[in-house]
């Protein structure tokens, strides 16, 4: 078709041309062909005559050129050559073989497809391939489990499926009263005896090349016209020129030949051997005439078609990989990129969407993605975050005492001394004045306007915390303890002192609906501003609550920012924020009396908050409640009908660029007025992101301040002691570090001694390997200044620098497999196991995508509710390949070993593989022996109504949903995954998924091969 349409477009240019040149001859003749005021039909060829023109019927159409119509191609004798499935298109065909099968080189016949050539077929043990298909089989000791390529261990013990002796050809189940029934893959029938399985022509064609037909003896297989079949019953080959000639001879030796049987045996016709052509040949009055399929061209010799290799002309039309194969070709993209419906463009793979991908911040990048942790915590696994020990590194820094918390450390000091401003040093206490206490977080509600409005005042010990565009966290205090919630935690707050943990304090968390509205800290209006100003000044404002906490945090989150729940958004629900408030309240000592203790004061503090929260949820469900803090005051959420400002789409401490809310970086701070990120004035620095203010440097008293702009940490503010010096106040002039210390931080007031009677090689050291030890301890190892030997790091701990004297402690809850650790990445969490979801979950190996540890048992259980059963995806799972199974992943349907198997594996498998569950219930356990450790898997399960479990069946048993690497790579597409996993448990969803929202998801292969099955268990 490609070359006709070209040779039409030729012809019309040379028309055009021929046109304007007789435009410059003083006599102008129409030409209808060139004017498109011709009568001829739109496929037909125009052909200017002399004073007119002829209409002639493109190859393929029929028709007086007037009126043309498509030929039928397939509708001719013999399929149109086609031995499977001839596929008519506007004036050509195109010939498709059954799944299986491959189209030859001739575009006509079909031959069968070595599955066995590719990974294996998939199979974990023996991959055999069969005419149309093929099998997997396993080795001797065990069988094949339901989803046909992993094998089994067999049991000897009772008669159950788990037993060699069941006798089953393919599938074994168990039945209510202990007994087994057999059942077949699909393709296959069960025979009489109820234990075989009879091929049909629905698997691999009936193991037939061109023809299967099902009789009650098992398919016949037979050949096109042009072929013959060969003794093996199933493999067909062309016949021989000779023998056609020398049969349609004998045909015709006993009759009278006439004029007309003379002359198509002196002339070439399409009668006879096709007229030589590969592909179609028509009869013309100048003799045959061959065409070729689509995705063929024809010889020079006229006769022969050539396949055309798509691929070498603009790469097929695909932005990353073209594939040719016979009679067409395909499209693949680079690992991080999917194809999209059209099956050419590549769009990356968004990694971020999915919500287990990191642990803190993700990053989205084509073709790839970064895990990034928030302060205070440092990555494990590839994804993980985990808080870090800075107290095992150095002390911390700390002279004295060093206290680690979720997401920082806190230095303390002894008795009769105080953190210096350094806040490591420890100065005397004696003669200072006391240090002023931080002014706690303040709640005033007030009657208003016929309603309660509250305003929650911080003036200090602000943090802020940005999640998604819809979602922040303010925390106002100081919390009791940094170890109660990984919430607080996360936030990077310091923790109390030893001396502050023993005040009676009272915790509660509460969590209200703010309307209609999504979380958006933005700046009130001035009559807001105004209105608390005049609660505080006007006596007529009588505050209803006036309450002084120690710690509040607020957490708003947008339903539309949440997850979806597993049955999907109900009918008629709106989006909107709501915000979970914790409260901390110190019991006021000072209220106990002889008549009421401390128990009896502190129920009466819990009424009155109880109280202090009904006001709280009033003010906030009439969006009447606001933060006041750096000076400025703000709404929790903005309602959807409210026209927002620019900078509004926001939270506090961002700014929008572009369409994306960035947080202000270090150095800067938000400065509400402008609306824009602004540097720190001298004498400040900022070290967090998406702050609204600056901290003040610190300095000694009557000395100039700092003239740096955009401090990003206290080092920054400048006058204080470089590394490798120190001082009294830690402000210059600054001595240098004696020899036999070293000091590897600025503004200190000491440094720290070598130990051990080490000496350096020079004054001013700034770090322990500049200390002369009597051996260089390699990573894995720190130096005993006691012993003066190398120690290795105990497990838990890691060192991966050359001559240190200390290891550093795991970050989080992980820990190492052995001592002597030289990596992070050697750092593993070992938590696994649980009771898993009732609709969807996933089974992860401890520490994915790290590498698992060794020596490590985990166990899951899934039990589906009622009339539920199991659907499982294996996208690739990494074991280490030994001969043994020393680590392997088993699923059955409890923990007794012979009970029904589902799945089991010991090896690494790249290719996915989709299952159902053998049991209603499913017990899972993996396993790592001491010396193993490798990526592990991360498997989603679904569970689905069992009235579908047929269509479930005949899905994931079918080979083409694997055939296609395209396939595959839905299978291990998260995204995806989710939206397949909704079609797989309700098969009427896939109706929801119209051509333009899965424009982005499935390529048509994928869709078809869906729509298909879909509808087939459908029809009524």
């Amino acid at each position: 078709m490609g070359a006709i349409w070209a040779a039409r477009d030729f012809c019309l240019f040379l028309l055009l041309l021929n046109s304007r040149q007789s435009a410059a001859l003083p006599e102008i003749q129409a030409d209808p062909c060139a004017e498109g005021s011709d009568g001829c039909h739109i496929d037909a060829i125009c052909q200017t005559t002399q004073g007119s023109y002829k209409c002639t019927c493109k190859a393929g159409f029929k028709g007086d050129g007037k009126h043309c119509e498509d030929i039928d191609e397939c509708d001719l004798e013999y399929n149109g050559g086609c031995v499977h499935e001839c596929n008519n298109i506007p004036g050509n065909y195109r010939c498709t073989c059954y799944d299986g099968f491959n189209l030859a080189h001739d575009g006509h016949n079909c031959l069968d497809v070595d599955e066995c050539k590719f990974n294996n077929g998939g199979c974990q043990h023996t991959c055999v391939n069969t005419m149309g298909s093929y099998e997997c089989r396993c080795k001797e000791g065990f069988f094949l489990s339901n989803n046909q390529h992993t094998c089994i261990h067999r049991s000897v013990e009772g008669l159950n499926c788990m037993n060699k002796e069941h006798g089953c050809a393919h599938i074994c189940k168990e039945t209510p009263k202990g007994g087994v029934a057999c059942e077949c893959r699909p393709g296959f029938e069960l025979a009489r005896n109820q234990r075989d399985c009879v091929l049909t022509c629905n698997h691999g064609n009936g193991g037939c090349q061109h023809t299967c037909e099902d009789t009650e003896n098992g398919p016949i297989c037979r050949c096109h016209v042009r072929y013959t079949l060969q003794p093996d019953k199933r493999s067909c080959v062309e016949r021989d020129e000779a023998t056609t000639e020398s049969s349609d001879h004998n045909a015709t030796a006993f009759a009278e030949v006439d004029k007309r049987v003379k002359r198509r045996l002196l002339m070439e016709t399409c009668a006879v051997n096709n007229g030589g052509c590969d592909c179609t040949c028509k009869d013309t009055s100048t003799g045959v005439r061959c065409s070729c399929p689509v995705g063929f061209t024809l010889q020079p010799d006229g006769k022969t078609c050539k396949d055309i290799d798509e691929c070498e002309h603009h790469n097929g039309g695909c932005e990353h990989f073209c594939r040719n194969t016979i009679g067409s070709f395909e499209c693949s993209c680079r690992k991080g990129f999917k194809l999209l419906t059209d099956e050419r463009s590549c769009q990356d793979i968004d990694e971020c969407f999915f919500e287990r991908t990191c642990d803190h911040t993700c990053v989205n990048s084509p073709g790839g993605f970064q895990c990034l942790c928030n302060k205070g915590y440092t990555m494990y696994g590839l994804a993980h975050c985990g808080d870090i020990n800075e107290c095992s590194v150095n002390n911390g820094g700390c002279e004295q005492g060093c206290e680690n918390t979720m997401g920082g450390f806190e230095c303390f000091c002894r008795p009769g001394y105080k953190l210096h401003w350094n806040r490591k040093d420890c100065v005397e206490a004696e003669g200072l004045p006391p240090a002023k206490p931080p002014t706690k977080p303040t709640l005033n509600c007030s009657k208003q306007e016929g309603g309660d409005r509250c305003f929650l005042t911080c003036q200090s010990q602000v943090h802020i915390s940005s999640g998604t565009e819809d979602s922040y966290t303010v925390t106002c205090g100081m919390p009791l303890s940094c170890l109660a919630d990984a919430q607080k935690n996360n936030s990077g707050l310091n923790c109390l002192g030893r001396e502050m943990a023993a005040v009676p304090r009272i915790k509660t968390t509460a969590t209200f609906k703010s309307g209609t509205g999504k979380c958006n800290l933005k700046r009130s209006q001035e009559k807001l501003r105004e209105g608390l100003n005049l609660a505080h000044s006007d006596s007529r404002f009588l505050f209803t609550e006036n309450v002084q906490f120690s710690y509040v945090s607020l957490h708003c989150s947008s339903s539309g920012q949440r997850m979806r729940s597993r049955h999907g958004r109900k009918a008629g629900e709106e989006d909107g924020s709501s915000i979970t408030a914790e409260f901390e309240l110190d019991v006021n000592l000072e209220e106990v009396t002889e008549s009421c203790d401390l128990n009896c004061v502190r129920r009466r503090s819990e009424k009155r908050l109880r109280k202090t929260i009904r006001t709280l949820r009033k003010s906030i469900n009439r969006e009447q409640f606001h933060l006041h803090f750096a000076g400025a005051d703000y709404e929790l959420s903005k309602n959807l009908g409210q026209p927002a400002e620019a900078q509004g789409h926001c939270v506090a401490g961002q700014v929008l660029v572009g369409r994306k809310c960035v947080s202000c970086s270090v150095g800067t701070y938000y400065d509400g007025d402008q609306g824009r990120c602004v540097l720190c004035p001298a004498g400040t620095y900022q070290d967090e992101e998406g702050q609204m203010s600056c901290e003040v440097c610190p300095g000694p008293q009557g000395r100039e301040v700092s003239k740096v702009v955009g401090a990003r940490n206290m080092s920054e503010c400048g006058g204080q002691c470089s590394p490798g010096q120190y001082s009294h106040d830690g402000f210059t002039p600054c001595l240098l570090c004696p020899l036999g210390t070293y000091q590897p931080e600025v503004g200190r007031t000491s440094c720290f001694p070598c130990g051990g009677n080490l000496v350096t090689k020079r004054s001013g050291a700034f770090s322990f390997q500049e200390c002369e030890t009597k051996v260089q301890c390699s990573p894995g190892h720190y130096y005993n200044t006691s012993t003066h030997r190398c120690i290795r790091c105990p497990t838990g701990t890691y060192q991966g620098e050359f001559g240190q004297n200390y290891c550093v402690a795991c970050p989080g809850n992980t820990t190492t497999d052995f001592d002597g650790s030289t990596n992070i990445m050697q750092c593993k969490n070992r938590q696994c196991g649980g009771e898993l979801g009732d609709f969807t979950g996933y089974i992860e190996s401890p520490n994915y995508p790290g590498n698992y540890p060794a020596n490590v048992e985990c166990t899951w259980t899934i039990n589906p509710p009622p009339k539920r059963r199991i659907l499982i995806v294996v996208p690739e799972i990494y074991l280490p390949i030994e001969d043994e199974c020393g680590d392997y992943l088993v699923m059955r349907k409890s923990s007794l070993p012979n009970s029904v198997t589902t799945y089991e594996t010991c090896q690494t498998y790249e290719r996915p593989i989709a299952f159902t569950s053998r049991s209603k219930r499913l017990w899972i356990q993996f396993r790592s022996n001491e010396g193993n450790s490798g990526k592990g898997f991360q498997v989603p399960y679904v569970t689905y109504d069992e009235d579908y479990q047929e269509l479930i069946e005949d899905i994931v048993r079918d080979g083409r949903l694997y055939a296609s690497e395209n396939h595959q790579e839905i299978l291990k597409d998260k995204k995806l995954m989710k939206a397949l996993f909704d079609v797989l448990a309700h098969p009427q969803n896939f109706f929801n998924y119209t051509a333009q929202e899965s424009r982005e998801m499935f390529p048509k292969s994928f869709i078809r091969f869906l729509r298909s099955k879909v509808l087939r268990f459908l029809r009524p």
